[in-house]
């Protein structure tokens, strides 16, 4: 099943998604209320059952669900090659990315639906997107096994991790990971595609081979498939896991994929080709399953606060 959550007539529902028509869900119901109480697919099978005459081209599409929170991976090996040598200079990838899958965690508070549009951030002069899948967790859990891990994914979406590569590299710097360079923008959608629809795609080895595209104002610039990943979904929410809890409704991103991302063009041929988003372009992003999410950029707020530290001004106390 597909389930959206969208804007219609000014009120926000919940429904499920069947062809290009959209079945709501009783008034008041959201989808991160029917994950953590693992009732996702009978809620779904009765919506269904009730006739609808509302598309999703009638509607504002919103993020599928409201995450309490996103840990977003780096489980490519071929974006962290391009990568590493934009912002770092790096002609390998470094030997700690191989030892575990690593995440950081994003802002949930900063999420756009499939087709909004995205301002570029503050004192950003380099922005750039990145094409991951996101796995939603429909169970909690504690020190699982990637094994248990399984039962506890309810379903994927699309992810645009966007970032801002100018205030991203001087954070990186400071070595307390990703702030103001990563926080303002995360696209989530079209829908939360729950598990079973794409399990058919698994391959021997457990990934999942679903293909993966961006466009950059309607041209085809970058393509991969998700089971490239190192690193299955079930080891990254084992990995989460340890030592902790992973909750319903909780984001885990895959990582960029390969020639998913703007910066890796530039470390691979040394020149910002193609040049770093700016107003009127526009996004699309594609995953095989999955569904699409296109997003036109736009200006954005003309000032950036930023205040300078005040340095030691007095003796320190004996």
């Amino acid at each position: 099943m597909r389930f959206a959550t969208y804007e219609y007539q000014g009120a926000e529902r919940a429904g499920v998604v069947q062809g290009r028509t959209l079945h709501p869900l009783s008034a008041g119901v959201t989808v991160l209320s029917l994950v953590e109480t693992e009732t996702l697919h009978a809620a779904g099978a009765e919506a269904l059952g009730r006739p609808s005459e509302l598309t999703v081209d009638q509607v504002r599409l919103l993020p599928p669900l409201k995450p309490p929170s996103i840990r977003d991976f780096v489980g490519f090996e071929a974006h962290i090659e391009g990568v590493s040598k934009s912002l770092d200079g790096l002609e390998h990838v470094p030997e700690e990315w191989y030892r575990a899958p690593n995440f950081y965690f994003t802002n949930p508070h900063a999420a756009y639906g499939a087709h909004d549009e995205v301002p570029v951030p503050a004192g950003c002069s380099v922005l750039d997107f990145e094409l991951e899948v996101g796995a939603v967790i429909g169970r909690a859990g504690r020190d699982l096994t990637p094994e248990q891990a399984r039962e506890h994914i309810v379903g994927y979406l699309v992810f645009n991790d966007w970032s801002a590569r100018d205030l991203q590299k001087p954070e990186k710097n400071l070595g307390l990971g990703f702030s103001k360079g990563k926080d303002f923008a995360n696209t989530l959608g079209p829908y939360l595609v729950t598990a079973d629809e794409v399990e058919d795609r698994r391959d021997a080895d457990g990934f999942l081979d679903l293909d993966m595209t961006a466009t950059l104002n309607g041209e085809l610039i970058g393509r991969d498939t998700l089971a490239n990943v190192s690193w299955t979904f079930e080891e990254m929410v084992a990995y989460a896991a340890r030592d902790t809890w992973v909750r319903p409704g909780d984001i885990l991103g895959s990582g960029t994929c390969g020639w998913g991302a703007l910066a890796e063009f530039w470390g691979r041929v040394g020149e910002r080709t193609p040049p770093p988003l700016v107003p009127g372009d526009e996004v699309t992003l594609t995953v095989e399953r999955l569904g699409s999410l296109s997003n036109r950029i736009v200006t954005g707020r003309g000032d950036a606060y930023l205040p300078r530290a005040r340095k030691r001004g007095r003796t320190p106390r004996p």
